[in-house]
């Protein structure tokens, strides 16, 4: 089948908040963009399953200013965060709240017009927006894609894969991919590509994640030269849903909740237990992510979790009729599946939530390669150790415009798409090899049983709680099941079938999972979501993982030493 060759200035590639808007800035400085997602565009990634609240210091529900919020951020993150790109979002996070309501987004107000501002863990001030009800993550993408939509000047391509960006001279010049509808090889010749693939938590066998946060975007952007740090830190949510099984509603739904009434977190015995852990008074949440997820799990290590394993979350002693103004029509669904909050507590327990390391940006979102930027949950800098609830959208928001606003800026000169071709006639015969090293008459293995042995060992040795134990068996796991997938061939077929996506996807979690092992290895200290049981406290100066590929494609990594933030909660025990 003939390729489709595509020329452009601006190659976007994801389309959840970061990419969306990075599209859209993109166009309005004049840029002609392809945004391209290997789902539809717009409807997949974290944002669109976010319910919770964007955090910016817009100051209307008391005195609060970008440089609090920078403080709060800054001392969240255990020391790890990097000044530039904290400064960068809380600097310009406002006026993206602005502008998002400028494209239909109803942000919650209070009786006298102002936006309704909630505080969340880890924050001085209440500063943290929101659309009422569980609906802020879904409202910012709706109206995303309304306004790209209308811009003929963004070409939309949906359910295609990249596989590849082409570098030459050391610059990014385009991309590789093939479309999954029809298999059709793609060329796309771009001045600049901005990665916004979003995080790879789908490794783990408990997240929150949509089914293609797989870290495509991570892979793309080492294959190509450019830098990986910290991609050990990976925030695992304390309070997702457990048990008694819901359907049709996210797990991590209880955060909002607990903001606005307090509820309380119980252990099995059905006593408080925060305050062993963390300074917590009862019934207010005040306990920052990493503080929660370790104190749930200590309480189930000793002997005082809930049956399934975890806690209880309690808002019995709230009054029925604030639940019912508080939870809306979701009270309503709730009931309909047998939980009276009135009555029953729920069953909550940490689960992996968002990607916390990622590649290597400066301010201006660029990468360590030429051409190449990087935006949302996919960069590093933000969170260090751990993020503070409400400062992913605003991340998002902010990282995906100033990306697009510095690609365009750069005015690189663009190749043909046909100038591609020969790149793309290496990669298909890379795809050639990687999916059929041997005729098969069906798939020798289903790689969907492998992705969940995958999922099931990073958990168990690489996942909230660590040891050197537990970290030694996973890399040894993992070395023998990259062998397994990548010796595993699958059925020849005309047309596409979905296990070539997988057996892709699934060896890009693998690399990367081994990235995770070997930093959560050599990080022998106690630092926010990174928990080793065997070292109980942090180093005295921070340090960050870097990683890059060598040239037999595996991973090379060092220790930096990052600056003293001065006095900090590190996050030890």
């Amino acid at each position: 089948m003939n390729p489709l060759n595509i020329q452009t200035d601006v190659l976007v590639i994801g389309s959840g908040a970061a990419g969306m808007i990075a599209a859209k800035a993109a166009a309005d400085e004049g840029a002609s963009v392809v945004l391209a997602d290997k789902s539809l565009v717009g409807r997949g990634g974290a944002t669109i399953l976010a319910q919770m609240t964007v955090a910016v210091a817009l100051g209307e529900a008391e005195e609060d200013n970008p440089d609090i919020h920078f403080e709060d951020t800054m001392k969240g993150s255990r020391g790890m965060a990097q000044p530039d790109i904290v400064r960068a979002v809380v600097d310009r996070g406002p006026e993206l709240i602005t502008e998002l309501a400028g494209y239909g987004v109803k942000w919650a107000k209070t009786d006298d017009g102002k936006y309704s501002q909630v505080v969340a863990p880890g924050h001085s001030r209440r500063r943290c927006v929101y659309v009422d009800i569980l609906n802020t993550g879904g409202a910012t993408s709706a109206a995303l894609r309304k306004s790209i939509w209308k811009n003929k000047d963004i070409q939309r391509l949906k359910n295609i894969m990249i596989t590849k960006l082409v570098i030459e001279d050391g610059e990014v010049t385009g991309a590789l991919g093939f479309t999954m509808e029809r298999f059709q090889p793609v060329t796309v010749a771009a001045s600049a590509v901005i990665l916004a693939t979003g995080g790879l938590t789908e490794i783990y066998e408990r997240n929150s994640a949509s089914s293609n946060m797989t870290g495509d975007g991570f892979m793309l952007a080492a294959e190509a030269g450019a830098e990986l740090r910290d991609i050990e830190m990976v925030q695992f949510f304390p309070i997702a849903h457990l048990h008694p099984p819901l359907v049709g509603i996210d797990p991590i739904m209880w955060d909002p909740f607990r903001y606005k009434l307090g509820g309380r977190l119980l252990n099995g015995n059905e006593e408080e237990f925060m305050d062993k852990y963390n300074s917590e008074v009862a019934g207010v949440y005040s306990a920052a992510r990493d503080q929660t997820t370790f104190a749930i799990f200590k309480e189930v290590e000793a002997g005082r979790g809930t049956p399934h394993g975890g806690a209880y979350l309690d808002f019995r002693m709230v009054p029925e009729e604030k639940l019912k103004e508080a939870f809306g029509p979701v009270i309503d669904i709730l009931i309909g599946q047998g939980i009276d909050l009135t009555k029953d507590m729920v069953e909550v327990a940490p689960m992996a939530h968002f990607t916390m390391g990622g590649i290597q940006v400066n301010e201006q979102m660029e990468t360590t390669v030429p051409g190449l930027y990087a935006c949302g949950e996919l960069i590093y800098g933000m969170h260090g150790a751990n993020r503070l609830s409400g400062n992913a959208i605003t991340e998002a928001l902010v990282t995906g415009r100033i990306a697009a606003e510095a690609s365009v800026r750069a005015q690189r000169k663009s190749c043909t798409a046909e100038h591609l071709l020969p790149a793309l006639a290496a990669e298909l015969e890379r795809l050639e090899r990687f999916w059929y090293p041997r005729e098969a008459d069906r798939d020798e293995t289903s790689m969907l049983s492998l992705k969940h042995e995958l999922q099931q060992l990073m958990w168990e040795g690489a996942g909230p709680l660590r040891t050197e134990e537990s970290l030694k068996q996973a890399a040894e796991r993992l070395e023998k099941l990259q062998v397994r997938v990548e010796d595993t061939a699958l059925a020849r077929q005309e047309h596409f079938t979905l296990s070539l996506i997988e057996k892709l996807e699934l060896f890009n979690m693998l690399k990367l999972s081994r990235a995770i092992v070997m930093g959560a290895l050599a990080r022998r200290e106690t630092r926010g979501a990174h928990v080793r049981l065997d070292y109980d406290h942090a180093y005295e100066t921070a340090v960050s993982t870097s990683f890059a590929l060598d040239g037999l494609q595996d991973w090379s990594m060092k220790e930096i030493a990052l600056p003293q933030q001065g006095q900090i909660d590190k996050g030890g025990r």
